[in-house]
């Protein structure tokens, strides 16, 4: 070891001990330690010093700097001969008559005290002397040749005669009083900061509870919000559909011609329900939580979606495309509520794009299995000040095409709940101007259950004081205004809707006798429907019976009458429609298939 050598205090008798640790006191008070360093290094000299001594009586101290090591070193070096080296670290042993066992005060424990107090202790064996090095690492920026410094250094090592040997073992005292007084305040602060603490950690505890019980609050509001909303637009459905109905009977001239004003203020009464009955149909999906979950190709989910929603095109400066996921396999989820979150984010992309393209494309992460699904636009774009309030029920951002676009607020507040009951969130980048980017990342594939199918609420029935319920689906407006004006001063009461979307939400709240299906409204959905509708009714089936094999497949049937332009009659038959019918369809057959149907239950 190279290091610069400033003094050295030889260790013949109890003086020097004495004089070993008056001189790193003021060695350390030159190279401006901390108080509490100064004694740390005093303590240590001295407890090793007596070591030495008590081992052999030809043992020095020498005190050195290293400059090698960043920040500089104040080394202590005790070297006694080699034949020590044993008797320093072997217990027992004995020294000049003494025995030094572990619990003396001189033995071991010194070291391990000088261990503890210094930065590092060492012992070694070097050319036939045993060598004890203390180290202490001076403060930053020392002044290692101040004038005080030179000063320590000048002096000659004066053994100490008993009065000043007297008044440095009363200094030591003195020191580790002040160190004792010290660690009594700090043993104080430290039961005083742990009581604080306690009490922090009741207060806690506490708060804790009163989350628990505000967030119970907050469930049992949100739970009688549900049940409100789903009340509410249930009897909001029937004055509705009747309004509908009416209207339309009133266009239709079944009762006799109008004058040009009123057909003009019927239409007027007409739009106003059909508009209202969006919102109803919004506030009822907010409402509902069940999920029904299928295993379905997102390829075709796409096709639906494309037959479905090109009606709704703007203008032929807009395209809407679907690129190929083929790729993807498939997934197990609620393929309704997947259909519902694109159809509302592919619907307002097509609303604020005035030109360029809407394009909805799927990512699917295998080892997640997450399935992200992707609606991009040309459109107006969104100013980031309001990309997080678009998500909040009723909240709509003014813009120029407001005019010409009606919305309820509802669209994307139901497509961010229904991602996640999904298990996955909504996400929007945009930039005003230029496009924006709707995601929906949901879980591929749910856990599954033991059923799929989740317990429905009994429903009313479908025939009562007003007739036999049934429900036409059809995308034309013209085809259900007549088919309603057939049923008209008869014992079938019609109930309208133009999607399988709005069929599902009125068999929701009443049961219908028969569905009147037209394969034009959504196209594939239509035929999708129609499967799920014998799904669900042979799982009644077997939940009542046990068995499929021995229930009558006529009993807990609902008719099911399926339109369309071209010949698919086969399909149909195989699919469970109880009757098929190429268009257009009389009013006379139409009644003469219900009857049948109704003397045959």
């Amino acid at each position: 070891m190279t290091a610069e050598p400033l003094q050295v205090v030889p260790l013949d008798g109890e003086l020097s001990v004495v004089a070993a640790r008056r001189r790193a006191r003021e060695l350390s008070e030159a190279f401006a330690f901390s108080q509490h360093d100064q004694i740390r290094i005093a303590t240590s000299v001295l407890e090793v010093a007596r070591v030495v001594f008590l081992a052999t009586s030809g043992g020095r101290a020498e005190f050195l700097l290293d400059r090698a090591t960043k920040p500089t070193s104040l080394l202590i070096r005790f070297v006694a001969p080699a034949t020590a080296l044993t008797r320093l670290t072997e217990q027992p042993a004995r020294a000049a008559g003494i025995d030094i066992d572990a619990g003396e005060i001189g033995g071991p424990l010194g070291l391990l005290a000088a261990q503890r107090l210094m930065d590092s202790c060492s012992i070694e064996d070097v050319a036939g002397d045993a060598i004890i090095t203390l180290a202490k690492r001076l403060p930053p920026q020392t002044p290692l040749a101040s004038a005080q410094v030179a000063a320590v250094l000048a002096r000659d090592t004066v053994l100490p005669n008993a009065g000043n040997s007297f008044d440095e073992m009363q200094r030591q005292s003195h020191e580790l009083t002040v160190a004792l007084d010290e660690l009594q305040e700090r043993q104080e602060e430290l039961v005083r900061l742990t009581r604080e603490l306690e009490d922090t950690n009741r207060g806690v505890v506490a708060l804790y509870a009163e989350l628990d019980e505000r967030a119970e609050h907050l469930r049992r509001a949100d739970d009688a919000k549900s049940r409100f909303l789903s009340n509410m637009s249930h009897e909001f459905r029937s004055p509705l559909y009747s309004i509908r109905a009416l209207s339309n009977l009133l266009i239709a001239r079944t009762d006799g011609e109008l004058t040009d004003e009123q057909a003009k203020q019927v239409r007027f009464i007409r739009k106003a329900a059909d508009e209202l009955s969006e919102t109803v149909d919004d506030l009822l999906d907010l409402a509902k939580i069940e999920i029904r979950p299928s295993e379905f190709e997102v390829a075709d989910l796409f096709s639906a979606l494309r037959g479905m929603l090109r009606p709704l095109l703007p203008a032929a400066d807009v395209d809407l495309v679907f690129e190929r996921c083929d790729a993807i396999p498939p997934v197990y989820t609620d393929e309704g509520k997947v259909s519902q979150i694109l159809r509302n984010l592919i619907s307002n992309a097509l609303k604020f794009t005035e030109k360029g393209e809407v394009r909805v494309r799927a990512q699917y992460d295998a080892s997640q299995q997450i399935l992200t699904f992707l609606v991009s636009d040309t459109g107006i774009g969104i100013a980031p000040e309001h990309q997080q309030s678009i998500f909040e029920e009723f909240e709509q951002v003014e813009n120029r095409l407001q005019t010409f676009v009606k919305g309820t607020g509802l669209g994307l507040p139901l497509c961010s709940k229904l991602c996640k009951l999904l298990g996955g969130t909504v996400g929007l980048e945009s930039e005003p101007g230029k496009g924006s980017t709707f995601s929906a990342m949901i879980q591929a594939h749910l856990p599954r259950l033991a059923t799929d199918a989740p317990v429905a609420a009994p429903q009313p029935s479908a025939r009562d004081a007003h007739g036999d319920m049934v429900l036409l689906v059809s995308t034309s407006l013209d085809d259900r205004v007549r088919y309603e004006a057939s049923l008209h001063n008869t014992r079938y009461r019609p109930a309208t809707a133009a999607t399988v979307r709005e069929a599902k939400s009125v068999l929701a709240v009443a049961a219908a006798f028969a569905v009147v299906l037209d394969m034009q409204a959504g196209r594939e959905e239509c035929w999708n429907w129609l499967a799920e509708l014998r799904r669900e009714e042979a799982v009644s089936r077997l939940g009542e019976r046990g068995s499929l094999e021995d229930t009558d497949p006529r009993q807990q049937r609902m008719p099911v009458i399926v339109l369309s332009d071209t010949d698919q009659g086969e399909r149909a038959h195989s699919m469970g429609a109880d009757a098929f019918f190429i268009k257009p369809l009389s009013g006379n057959a139409l009644l003469t298939s219900l009857d049948a149907m109704l003397s045959a239950t």
